[in-house]
């Protein structure tokens, strides 16, 4: 069993966490705060504390949105902690049938891609089309009656492109493109902006087809085993063909946090992979961070010299400000041909959560992304741009369902129009 007991001992109940809490911001109780957490898991390891179905609900109401670490004088991985008992929780209570099932098809990208082909021809039976978004005609499992979804591309990205894309004969310059599975299979135009960019970069790329999902949503539930298997999958993947390709790109940053920061925390304990990944890791970039840093494609915004007239906002994913530190970059090259604002409190999380909090505490997503709404609202922002597709995914969302008319664009997507 993972030792909560140093980091929990080393909790000196400052509390500077509690007010960055995303979801005592929502449940304003000391048990759901991250010290109160923290307490929590020291009484488990101790023996004082029993798992049974109040504690899973406990345990499972963490949004995983990393504020307390970025805030904590002594940076406490409260997160790992949540995520490591998590999977105490799905030891000893198991996982739902429709979790395993999703779980499943994350590990079998052939099945999965079989699956939304279906999906995308049997969508019309449950859902009408909300623009990029599907809202349910009737009741459907998980899904509330006036609650939208991403929709289906008919083709994923990874089935759209080939392996090789040769954009310049005389560059030198390579880069892999490591999807992520909503840009996959729902927000497809993320990965047809970047595709593009490249092109305009004169940047030949390598699609990396054999990608597997990078298993965050398996991770933030505790299934272990999805995470171990899916993990050694891409990182032996990566490794024959890192040596050909001046970095992989990441155009999501829940992907890039997995990649980056939770592969080798999952392997702390067996050094081979933690090595293997953090060798690998030099070479991965969410993708502003990499075109802002490693290209020229600021100063060829810059010269196309035109600014759009539509306003636009940034929010912050908690894994690419916080967990990444990437937030500059973006911006940056947003800024040079549209006219940026910025909301009240763009790093406040947005209430995503994961998949357990999107399905079976959904009510909590809607809290949290109620007040974020607002501020996009306030700021009258025509566009607000997120790199994270899951932030996409909970901003459309709180946005329609609080009569907000500001519309979500990746900035890859903004980066694109400006290129054109």
């Amino acid at each position: 069993m993972f030792d909560y007991t140093k980091i929990s001992d080393d909790c000196i109940k400052c509390g500077k966490c509690i007010p960055t809490c995303t979801i005592h911001q929502n449940s304003a109780d000391e048990v759901t705060s991250p010290r109160g957490f923290l307490d929590l898991l020291g009484a488990y390891k101790r023996g004082e504390l029993e798992l049974n179905k109040d504690t899973k609900n406990i345990f499972e109401s963490c949004f995983l949105c990393t504020n307390c670490v970025d805030v904590c004088p002594n940076s406490l991985s409260t997160d790992f902690m949540i995520q490591n008992i998590r999977k105490d929780i799905a030891n000893k209570f198991g996982i739902s049938v429709y979790k395993k099932g999703f779980f499943y098809l994350l590990r079998n990208r052939k099945i999965m891609d079989f699956a939304f082909k279906s999906g995308f021809f049997l969508k019309t039976c449950g859902f009408k089309e909300e623009g990029e978004s599907l809202k349910p005609r009737g009741f459907m499992p998980f899904i509330e009656k006036d609650r939208i979804v991403p929709n289906i591309a008919k083709t994923s990205f990874l089935n759209k492109y080939p392996e090789n894309i040769k954009n310049s004969e005389d560059s030198k310059k390579r880069v892999a493109i490591f999807i992520g599975c909503l840009s996959n299979y729902n927000y497809t135009s993320v990965g047809d902006a970047l595709v593009k960019i490249l092109k305009i970069l004169e940047i030949n790329v390598f699609t990396a087809k054999k990608q597997q999902c990078c298993a965050a949503p398996a991770y933030f539930t505790g299934d272990f085993k999805t995470v171990e298997i899916n993990a050694k999958k891409n990182i032996k993947y990566f490794e024959s063909f890192i040596d050909d390709v001046d970095a992989i790109v990441i155009p999501e940053a829940t992907c890039s946090a997995m990649i980056k920061h939770d592969y080798p925390k999952f392997f702390e304990n067996d050094p081979e992979w933690r090595v293997r990944i953090n060798k690998l890791n030099e070479k991965i970039f969410i993708s502003t961070e990499y075109l802002d840093k490693y290209t020229n494609l600021k100063d060829i915004l810059k010269d196309k010299n035109i600014k759009f007239n539509e306003l636009v906002t940034y929010h912050d994913p908690c894994h690419s400000r916080k967990v990444q530190g990437v937030y500059k970059e973006p911006r940056e090259l947003i800024n040079q041909n549209y006219k940026m604002i910025e909301m009240n409190d763009p790093n406040r999380c947005c209430g995503f959560g994961g998949i357990t909090i999107q399905a079976e505490k959904f009510e909590l997503a809607k809290s949290a992304g109620m007040p974020k709404a607002k501020m996009i609202k306030d700021s009258n922002a025509d566009i607000v741009s997120a790199e994270c597709s899951a932030c996409r995914m909970q901003l459309s969302n709180a946005l329609y369902q609080n009569n907000v008319t500001t519309k979500f664009q990746h900035p890859l997507e903004l980066i694109a129009k400006a290129l054109d």
